[in-house]
């Protein structure tokens, strides 16, 4: 039941977190909102960081994969901020989602085996990608020159995130998750948001901020439900977290009334279940 919570707990999460974003990054420039959201998310990880005390491997050749994990979250999510800045929750949520296949290649290519399910899953997921690629007729002008972009924006900031995955798994295995939490916060912090703050572009408005601390606090929370809910059970745990595309894109279709063409929709829904085959298949 715990593996099923945490799962669950985690899509949801991760789900308001992408939903919020999309709306804040139309508001205030993506940097801006990755640097709230870092802020936030560093408010709450640092006393817990603090209370469990300084990892004595911190300055060991294991912190360099807290680099890895923690960077790589917060390049990802510049990229996705501007991703959703110009294209659909509905698009950008399941192409992310992807961040697990390209984890998995990077474990392929660090040395670990590939099985043959696996190997299909990814063929899979990749032509999903490429089906949800395509533009739909129905678009207008701007929009369908927004959309090649965002897509691109979509799997790079997947890439990242696969990185980041891979290096958090590396780190957790050394360090209290709240250290591995902690680390893209403070890499956020210190990258983007003081520079930003230091040339006064750190900005925000009324509307955005409700927006700013809910993605802030839900990226924390994802993070720490699924980490709890895997130590009882990570397929079930990972198979359920990463539903938050379809939670994302369900949200988007009942409070933003998004849609997408049939041959996009398709994609979509070929992507989100490629994605929990995945998760199941690698477990």
């Amino acid at each position: 039941m715990i593996a099923v919570l945490g799962g669950v707990g985690a899509a949801l999460a991760w789900a308001v977190s992408t939903l919020s974003s999309s709306r804040s990054s139309r508001m205030i420039a993506p940097t801006s909102v990755v640097a709230w959201v870092m802020i936030v998310g560093l408010l709450i990880t640092a006393p817990l960081a603090a209370a469990s005390g300084i990892p004595k491997h911190l300055v060991s050749s294991s912190g360099i994969w807290l680099l890895v994990g923690g960077g790589g979250n917060v390049v990802g999510l510049m990229l996705s901020y501007r991703a959703l800045r110009i294209g659909k929750v509905a698009l950008v949520s399941p192409i992310t989602s992807t961040e697990g296949a390209i984890s998995a290649l990077i474990a392929v290519a660090a040395g670990e085996s590939l099985s043959v399910g696996v190997a299909l899953t990814l063929v899979v997921i990749v032509f999903g990608v490429c089906l949800a690629a395509i533009p739909s007729d129905a678009l207008e002008h701007t929009e369908r020159l927004a959309h090649p972009r965002a897509v691109a924006l979509a799997v790079a900031a997947a890439c990242s995130f696969g990185l980041s995955l891979y290096g958090t798994g590396r780190a957790g295995a050394v360090f209290p998750s709240s250290w591995v939490v902690l680390s893209a916060r403070l890499i956020g912090v210190a990258v983007i948001a003081a520079p930003l703050a230091l040339r006064a572009r750190l900005k925000a408005t009324r509307e955005a901020a409700p927006l700013l601390v809910a993605s802030g606090i839900a990226e924390v929370v994802g993070f720490f439900s699924y980490t709890d809910g895997s130590r009882h059970g990570i397929a079930i745990a990972s198979v359920l977290a990463s539903q938050f595309a379809a939670a994302a894109a369900l949200g988007a279709f009942l409070l933003f009334k998004e849609r997408l063409s049939r041959l996009q929709l398709i994609g979509v829904v070929v992507v989100i279940i490629g994605v929990g085959v995945l998760s199941a298949l690698t477990a």
